[in-house]
């Protein structure tokens, strides 16, 4: 089991990312991990990135979701993974239905109030409208509301991701 949750600064990925590496034995790993220092200026100071900034960073998390594949480990990455192409980048090189897609939403009002809440090394709350403008919703990702406890979230996802672990 290979789980990507993506979304929106804001969404709850790591929160619920660890919360579900720890129900099922997984490795986690934070995408915000892997960002060059460049990136991080460059969001630190409100700027979105582009594309090109991106490239080398979902490659750099392929490498990380292939290795957690070959050593045949569970893994949970937290991912903005906004567009559909940066899903393909990070899924690329493995066999289909390898890597699965969990979307984190939730209404924009309550995204903005957890930016305001906390402190974050690099991503700027100014930076959610850019997300929310880039991001391309996932015709093959599952789709949950992050609006409860995490633990009522994670179980959703579990309880989603259990039939396509028998295909």
């Amino acid at each position: 089991m290979i789980v990507v949750l993506m979304g929106v600064t804001g969404s709850g990925k790591s929160t619920i990312g660890t919360l579900l590496a720890e129900r099922t034995g997984a490795v986690f790993a934070d995408a915000d991990d892997y960002h060059p220092l460049a990136n991080k200026q460059k969001m630190a100071s409100g700027q979105p990135l582009n594309d090109d900034d991106r490239q080398p960073w979902l490659e750099t998390l392929n490498g990380v979701l292939r290795g957690w594949h070959i050593a045949n480990q569970r893994g949970v990455l937290a991912c903005s993974a906004l567009k559909q192409r940066y899903r393909e980048t990070l899924a690329a090189d493995m066999p289909p239905g390898t890597v699965s897609f969990v979307l984190l939403d939730g209404p924009r009002e309550l995204i903005a109030e957890r930016l305001a809440a906390r402190a974050h090394e690099f991503m700027n709350p100014k930076l959610l409208e850019s997300q929310l403008a880039t991001l391309e919703l996932p015709a093959d990702a599952i789709r949950v509301v992050n609006d409860r406890p995490p633990d009522e979230v994670v179980g959703e996802i579990l309880g989603r991701l259990e039939p396509l672990s028998r295909l």
